[in-house]
């Protein structure tokens, strides 16, 4: 029997429940198994004589009650769709679980007196930095040696719906470590300090940071600040043991340009990288004068970016004065640390620029120096001896698609490189090379249990774009399983900012493989995977260019008979989600389904709020709306202002509340209107958020995996393989 107070409860939670539901614009009479409609609440946004009218605006107003409902309503819908699938999300969760190794180490990294690792323990999901010391003359290695943690993010995590860390960093002298927290999801880093020994709090904080880094006496801390745009602007000198406020030494002023730390591989010199999206310009300081003033290396020059190494007095820069895909140039550094570009352009040249290959990042050792290449879409790993520079040796691996990248690699004076290395049929792997012998040694390879690589292959296509370019395309796939005639196949893409979408081995896939699909890449023009050329070639007024690539590439696979437009899913993330928005609304046909994450869609509304973080920094990106020019860039394919009455593929997008990269009300506004739009109301059209996360979703390693599950399980039932 129910007790009367239950009862006038159940009433109150009701009538607020159908409040809320009214509020948002939700019929009374809909049930969970109906889409919810958002209220239309008109919006002029018009510009340049554009009439553009925003209806759904006002789901911008995160504390407004019909906003919130709105926000619950689509969630509970999503949760609706999902019931029936909720046995294949368990059963792919247990599969993805299942090929980790939960208890697990990292390879240890020496710097100085101490080997620093990282384990994961039996059940958790956070890791814990740890470190021994080294042991004898030659600095070796001990396990046996007592484990000394640093940091248990488990511990860390309790009480905290969320975590992240994007800094575990420790004093040269061993005895403190400086992190840093965020427990929103909205990347507001809080940075912290403690005594190793003691595992005791310093009795200091600071908010708003993104980055720090110890001076040689390990009592001076520099770090970044952000301001409320998330840009990085302001540089802070802490002294721990001091008794004064903390110093600013630099503010950027430029709204184009964020801030960023670093340190020459032999620890001379700390620097200050001020960049914009195509500038760069280096502050430095003797790491043991931290009182000194900061001096800037070489004055920006709008559309040269480099970057600094110090050895022996000797100034090595890679910079793209004579090309984009970067050159290596040394000359001495002088005691005011002050060149000028004239200098640099007579400096001695150790490496050309070369067209057809880019000079992505430098290693600097005291003997070596190893540079990581970019050519024909792969990453490869090149050693020089200073002794001998005209001499260097290629690290050589046996696949001809694979990914080779620096790795951590902590100790100046070393003969040996860490570097690592993994392909689309390979999981990722550690190896130390001997720089002077030329012996590869496999440290660790990541253990997938139950995997199997003699099971797949992986391929290299090229798809023609419109203009004729040649666009690479990676795909794997299980052998025994790949048949005849069209497979389902999913189809990832990016292409942005020059970061590139490399061939990585992805352990998840596997539940999509041993299923029978195949996994492809489109390796498009905006990202950097054919080198800086294809990022600009893909970007402000040939951002188009980023989004025919990704048609083509998906014509290419139907054409060649890998797959069909009812058999091709894509997914894309951040500003892959607005590669996907985009691409649908050109050709809505090509595709059964998709899945876009986090995504980028209302491009010119949010361009023309620099209110919003990221936004001035990204003109250099997408352009500035306010300009008339730039504006038309945007308005051919802003995929919010391009949706259009229509029959669309069904639609996953997905989102976390807190997030500060991407607004959750852009992925919002983009559901709400495609849903007034679409004319194919059967298919589903779905709005997940995880409404205590951010930009990249769950924190915990098993939370994040019971999110790709659930996404794998949309994907499987769009595929009709949800009983597989």
């Amino acid at each position: 029997m129910t007790h009367p107070s239950s009862l006038k409860k159940n009433w109150r939670e009701l009538f607020l429940g159908l409040t809320l539901m009214a509020c948002a614009g939700l019929s009374l009479g809909q049930t969970q198994s109906e889409p919810p409609v958002a209220s239309k609440m008109p919006k002029d946004v018009s510009v340049h004589g554009d009439r553009r009218i925003d209806d759904y605006f006002w789901l911008r107003e995160r504390d407004n009650p019909q906003v919130m409902a709105y926000l619950k309503a689509e969630a509970d819908y999503t949760a609706q769709f999902y019931k029936p699938l909720a046995g294949l999300q368990d059963k792919l969760y247990a599969e993805l679980v299942g090929r980790i190794k939960q208890a697990d180490e990292g390879v240890p990294a020496r710097q100085g007196a101490w080997w620093y690792s990282s384990r994961t323990l039996e059940g958790k999901q956070y890791p814990v930095y740890t470190r021994r010391a080294a042991t004898g003359p030659q600095r070796a290695y001990d396990a046996a040696a007592p484990e000394q943690t640093l940091l248990d993010l488990n511990e860390l995590a309790k009480g905290r719906k969320f975590l992240a860390v994007n800094l575990v960093q420790v004093s040269p002298d061993g005895k403190r470590v400086a992190y840093s927290l965020d427990e929103t999801g909205a990347r507001d880093f809080e940075l912290h300090v403690r005594d190793i020994a003691t595992g005791e709090e310093v009795a200091w904080k600071a908010a708003r940071t993104d980055g720090a880094i110890w001076a040689a006496d390990s009592k001076t801390l520099f770090y970044v600040t952000s301001n409320e745009a998330k840009r990085r602007n302001q540089l802070w000198r802490h002294q721990l043991d001091g008794q004064g406020p903390d110093v600013l030494v630099y503010e950027e002023k430029d709204e184009l340009y964020n801030i960023g730390l670093g340190q020459t591989a032999d620890r001379r010199y700390l620097t200050l990288y001020t960049r914009s999206k195509d500038t760069v310009e280096v502050l430095a300081l003797p790491a043991d004068k931290p009182l000194g003033a900061w001096q800037v290396l070489l004055p920006r020059r709008t559309g040269i970016e480099y970057s600094a190494e110090h050895r022996e007095g000797q100034l090595y820069l890679r910079i793209n004065d004579r090309g984009p895909n970067f050159r290596l140039a040394v000359l001495p550094l002088p005691k005011s640390l002050k060149l000028t570009h004239a200098q640099v352009d007579k400096a001695r040249e150790l490496i050309a620029h070369r067209e057809d290959a880019m000079l992505e990042r430098a290693a600097m050792f005291k003997n070596h120096l190893a540079v990581q290449l970019r050519e024909q879409g792969s990453v490869k790993l090149r050693v020089f001896d200073h002794a001998n520079f005209k001499k260097p040796r290629d690290i050589g691996f046996d696949q001809s698609v694979f990914t080779a990248t620096l790795g951590d690699n902590r100790e100046y004076d070393s003969e040996t490189l860490r570097l690592n290395y993994q392909a689309l049929t390979t999981p990722a792997a550690v190896y130390d090379f001997g720089m002077k012998d030329g012996q590869l040694a496999l440290k660790k390879q990541q253990p997938v249990i139950g995997f199997d690589g003699s099971r797949y292959e992986s391929r290299r296509l090229w798809a023609t774009a419109k203009d004729g370019t040649k666009v690479p395309i990676s795909l794997v796939y299980a052998k025994a399983l790949r048949g005849v005639g069209p497979r389902p196949l999913l189809l990832r893409g990016y292409g942005s900012y020059g970061i590139a979408s490399d061939p990585r081995f992805n352990a998840n896939d596997l539940s999509l493989l041993d299923r029978g699909a195949v996994v492809a890449i489109a390796h498009i023009r905006g990202g950097g995977d054919l080198g800086k050329r294809w990022y600009l070639d893909g970007k402000l007024a040939k951002k188009m260019n980023t989004f025919t690539d990704f048609v083509s590439v998906a014509e290419t696979l139907i054409k060649e008979g890998w797959t069909s437009p009812d058999k091709l899913i894509i997914n894309g993330g951040s500003a892959g989600g607005l590669l996907m928005g985009a691409v649908v609304n050109l050709r809505p046909e090509l595709f059964k389904a998709v899945v876009a994450e986090v995504p980028f869609v209302d491009v010119i509304n949010t361009m023309l709020d620099e209110t919003i973080p990221l936004t001035t920094e990204e003109f250099i990106e997408w352009g500035n709306p306010k300009i008339a020019e730039q504006y038309a860039w945007m308005r051919a394919y802003s995929p919010y202002d391009n949706l259009k009455p229509g029959a669309y593929p069904a639609i996953l997008t997905r989102t976390g509340i807190n997030d500060s990269q991407v607004p959750y009300w852009e992925p919002a506004k983009y559901v709400a209107k495609l849903r007034a739009l679409k004319t194919n109301g059967a298919t589903p059209l779905l709005f997940d958020i995880n409404l205590t996360a951010g930009h990249g979703g769950a924190s915990g390693r098993f939370d994040a995996l019971k999110e790709r599950a659930k996404v794998y399980a949309f994907m499987l039932q769009q595929w009709g393989m949800a009983g597989d």
